[in-house]
């Protein structure tokens, strides 16, 4: 005689991954054309919306850039570091700083 198997009922939930914020932050050492620049090149923004950004960081100390997977916004952090010193001021030693911040 074959034995009954029980009916199961499985349960799925599914959970979006936490999102990062990608920030950058303000310093003397670069000049607008330089954001603007990075931003362009490393996150695809308009010059338009470059613009706004720079501006932002400079009045407020910092600005948003992205909001992404933990992955993709410690490689944008790591691409910010790695961009290099502004060549348009002598004393631009470096890139700038950004970090990285979870989403509320």
């Amino acid at each position: 005689m074959p034995t009954a198997v029980p009916d199961v009922e499985l349960e799925q939930r599914t959970t979006l991954a936490p999102r990062w914020h990608v920030i950058l932050l303000n310093d003397d050492d670069h000049t607008y054309e330089y954001v603007i620049e990075m931003l362009v090149k490393l996150f695809a923004k308009t010059p338009e919306r470059a613009f706004l950004h720079a501006c932002e960081v400079d009045a407020a100390g910092r600005t948003i850039l992205d909001t992404t997977s933990k992955e993709r916004a410690e490689l944008k952090v790591e691409q910010i570091h790695a961009y290099g010193k502004d060549h348009r001021l002598p004393r631009s030693k470096g890139s700038m700083s950004a970090e990285m911040e979870p989403a509320e």
